[in-house]
């Protein structure tokens, strides 16, 4: 008889601990065991045919934007700077940003209207404005900004 699974303690996994798993290749016994770190190796190893950069951004008025990196796959430094008022942008090196390889989605804390847009194979841009004018905001409030470059 087996217990109740919510009768077990919640833990924090290591790597190496155990998971059961059921190996549907094998008749009989499927039931078998592998550790979190080879389950995780696994997952890190599958591609979704992208690599991200994920970061949140802040900008005070006529500032450079402080910029803190959250998630970055793509093996590229990301050079953050203030371009004019409500404009900042993004440089790396080489040319990673192909024209159909590039998708960038920006969302922000507060009421602003923000957008990332591909300038160049190299170069990014993020811009700020009042949604109901359109005019230039100058400074950004918790922006979170996701790029992918796409195989």
């Amino acid at each position: 008889i087996m217990a109740i699974i919510s009768s077990y303690p919640t833990i924090t996994p290591t790597s190496s601990d155990l998971l059961l798993i059921v190996d549907t290749s094998e008749d009989g016994n499927p039931t078998k065991t592998a550790t979190i770190g080879s389950v995780a190796a696994l997952s890190n190893s599958y591609s979704l045919g992208y690599t991200v950069y994920t970061a949140q951004m802040d900008a005070a008025a006529g500032a450079e934007p402080v910029v803190v990196e959250l998630q970055n796959t793509t093996g590229l430094t990301f050079t953050w700077t203030r371009l004019t008022t409500g404009q900042y942008g993004a440089t790396v090196a080489g040319t990673p940003f192909a024209a159909n390889k590039f998708w960038g989605i920006i969302g922000a804390k507060i009421l602003q209207d923000v957008s990332v847009l591909r300038i160049t194979d190299n170069t990014v841009r993020v811009d700020v404005a009042v949604p109901s004018t359109g005019a230039a905001v100058d400074g950004l409030t918790a922006g979170y900004i996701e790029i992918r470059i796409y195989s």
